[in-house]
């Protein structure tokens, strides 16, 4: 039997779906100490020493960590003295000093330090420098996500919010000396419940946590269970048959010893634990004229500011980038069905109100600064913006112009 396009169209076209109100949703966050974020603080560190050197310098190190070795790698380039390697050796100790690993199979002052950093790519450095007529370029092609929501006072999604929490929680009582039997390495997860898609409860909080073998895993479950209560909101914690701590019943071996730690390994930590798309591209490492982290703090620092404006309960925005090109390929946004005016708007408002190239990014945001370090654990979003400009991808100073805009 012969069928038209239309019906055949209209055959494999799936059921229309509404959103789902009620649901669990889980969100995981690991700890300064886990080896892949020892590797993304160290090559953010890296960055750092370098832009303090010269604020416009390029930078793309990759770190990696094991038993009593940690190698830089990458590329860079520089105005003026030139960094040495001896001065990067002395970053990456100074770091895991920071950190707290002082264990006899990596320890900060007898860690085997091997650098190997060369000279940025001169076909990468003629497609993204401006030159004559033609503006600076992006460093690379890509596509990054913003996202932001009203399920916390930081516009951020809450599982990641409360996994990020308890962690920074244990790791100040750390290194307070509050908790003298936790050793830096340490993994959280929150499941929480959500009804008419709002958060009201946690179903399941699961923290493992490096520890002394002083200590015995009941004796890790009471040191972390006030640090769980005191991020949770009153009345949101789990039973106490889903509160999993160390559930393997030992986490001595721990750090770059217990596993191999690399740059770049925990996006989704990263950045919005899974409430949002991910364009894949790693930050730690790279100086801003990497789009991969540059467009992805405009995208958060744009929807944010949608949120906050009142535009929106929840908003994810999408920026597309090719290398070598200044402009943005596409502007994305979607209110998630939230909005309070059409999109089609926002996206006019926002292509008037800010120039998103690479360039108008790094002036707008001043991200030619040493002001990364600190953005490689606990989450590159959801924080408070510094007053020596860190973290500026989290201010509000987009509302105004929007309201001016938009009306």
């Amino acid at each position: 039997m012969m069928i038209g396009n239309k019906a055949m169209k209209a055959a494999n076209q799936p059921a229309a779906q509404t959103a789902l109100k009620d649901y669990l949703f889980t969100s995981e966050s690991v700890s300064e100490g886990h080896p892949d974020k020892v590797c993304d603080q160290i090559s953010d560190a890296v960055l750092d020493h370098y832009l303090t050197q010269d604020p416009y310098a390029r930078v793309a190190c990759e770190t990696v960590a094991t038993t009593n070795y940690v190698g830089l790698f990458g590329e860079t380039r520089v105005q003026g003295k030139p960094v040495t390697k001896d001065e990067l050796i002395e970053v990456a100790r100074r770091k895991i000093r920071e950190i707290g690993y002082e264990q006899s199979d990596f320890h900060w002052q007898n860690v085997n330090v091997d650098v190997h950093i060369h000279q940025q790519s001169a076909d990468i450095a003629v497609g993204v420098d401006a030159a004559g007529s033609k503006d600076e370029g992006a460093g690379d092609q890509g596509i990054m996500f913003g996202y932001a929501c009203r399920e916390t006072e930081h516009l951020m999604p809450a599982p990641i919010h409360f996994s990020h929490n308890i962690l920074r929680s244990l790791a100040e009582a750390r290194h307070s000396g509050a908790l003298p039997y936790i050793e830096p390495d340490a993994k959280s997860q929150v499941t929480l419940e959500y009804r008419d898609g709002k958060p009201v409860r946690a179903t399941s909080i699961v923290v493992s946590t490096q520890h002394s073998e002083k200590v015995s895993q009941a004796d890790v479950r009471e040191m972390v269970r006030p640090h769980v209560m005191a991020v949770l909101p009153e009345g949101w914690m789990c039973d106490e048959s889903e509160f999993y701590v160390n559930p393997t019943g030992r986490f001595v071996i721990g750090g770059p010893v217990g596993d191999t730690g690399l740059t770049g390994r925990k996006i989704i930590v990263d950045t919005y634990g899974g409430s949002c798309p991910h364009g894949g591209g790693a930050f730690s490492g790279k100086d801003p004229t990497k789009v991969d982290r540059s467009a992805t703090y405009a995208a958060r620092y744009v929807a944010k500011n949608i949120v906050a404006a009142g535009y929106a309960e929840r908003c994810t925005v999408q920026l597309s980038y090719a290398i070598g090109v200044s402009k943005p390929l596409s502007v994305y946004v979607n209110t998630h069905e939230t909005g309070t005016i059409p999109e089609s708007e926002i996206i006019r408002a926002i292509t008037k109100t800010i120039d998103l190239s690479p360039r108008g990014i790094r002036e707008h945001l001043k991200l030619n600064r040493p002001i990364y370090a600190r953005t490689a654990a606990y989450g590159h979003f959801g924080r408070a913006a510094d007053a020596d400009g860190g973290f500026s991808w989290e201010k509000l100073d987009l509302v105004e112009p929007l309201h001016k805009f938009l009306g």
